[in-house]
């Protein structure tokens, strides 16, 4: 089918938009006939046309068209990667080869291991890389792609389809954990803590273990974002993990109530109080005073 019998199809449906049998017939057409592409998509208009019925009463049109929609945008998606594949294999070809090639079975980045190393005369992100990040026509996930694939592109040396491979199925993780057509805030709270991750300063090395395929999207996505830090900062955490775990059992085992002491705030004599050595040995225990119907704290040897 070509543009003109398209368009002659665009302007019956909006002509007969009213009557439901009329446009399940043409949409019935389009979606067996049409053989979709950009360029076709851009010069006859049909996806804003089909898709203003979406919201129909009629469900059966309602239906036909997410259905459509669907297949369009995955058609469309399908094609750009493969002109991003094209235009990567050529700059690849004019890359030197450095890194030996070996797989991984990690899941989104299989590819990140088995490419030859990509060096770039420019700062890398996805304009001067010359990659296509709208993959799927939708603002917001083809903006997280984008951002995913500008930071893990930034000092690697990883070829450009192979970052876009693992950034696409970082988004890919996200979207599969809260969809952002049903739950766009889960979404994006969801991607601002994984971002920050990548590009945290305090983790340099996550981002190259991500395209290496060392970290996999899936587990970046759902695992708790302590997981993630390097192991200096795993350790300092535990230690002070089990520091204060250690003041709070000492401080409930000590505490007790008496009205043997009077609070210089409210004058009640209900006072909870726990004693600890915080000088030499030979020095007296330090008393730590908590007034129970004011709130008021002091201390005394």
């Amino acid at each position: 089918m070509d543009s003109k019998e398209v368009i002659t199809l665009v302007k019956n449906l909006e002509k007969n938009k009213t009557n439901d049998d009329t446009v399940i017939e043409i949409l019935s057409v389009l979606e067996r006939d049409l053989k979709p592409t950009e360029k076709l998509l851009r010069e006859t208009k049909v996806g804003v046309v089909v898709n203003q019925f979406k919201k129909s009463g009629n469900a059966q049109i309602a239906a036909l068209v997410k259905k459509m929609i669907g297949q369009w945008r995955d058609a469309i998606s399908q094609e750009k990667k493969q002109k991003v594949l094209a235009k990567s294999s050529t700059k690849g070809s004019n890359a030197p080869s450095t890194v030996g090639s070996s797989s991984t079975g990690g899941s989104g980045a299989p590819e990140a291991k088995r490419h030859d190393k990509f060096v770039s005369s420019k700062p890398r992100n996805a304009k001067n890389d010359g990659v296509i990040t709208a993959i799927y026509n939708h603002k917001l996930r083809d903006m997280v792609i984008r951002a995913f694939y500008d930071a893990l592109a930034k000092d690697s040396e990883h070829p450009p389809q192979s970052v876009l491979t693992t950034a696409v199925a970082v988004e890919k993780q996200l979207n599969k954990l809260n969809n952002c057509e049903t739950n766009e805030k889960a979404y994006k709270d969801k991607y601002r803590v994984v971002y920050s991750n990548v590009i945290s300063r305090n983790n340099p090395d996550l981002k190259h273990k991500i395209t290496a395929g060392d970290v996999s999207p899936e587990h970046l996505v759902s695992c708790d974002p302590r997981e993630l830090a390097p192991e200096h900062l795993k350790k300092k955490l535990e230690e002070i993990s089990k520091q204060n775990l250690f003041n709070a059992q000492g401080a409930t085992l000590e505490r007790s109530v008496t009205d043997r002491f009077t609070c210089g705030k409210c004058k009640e004599k209900k006072v909870s109080y726990y004693q600890l050595q915080t000088r030499s040995a030979d020095e007296p225990l330090t008393t730590f005073c908590t007034c129970e119907v004011c709130g008021n704290r002091w201390k005394f040897s």
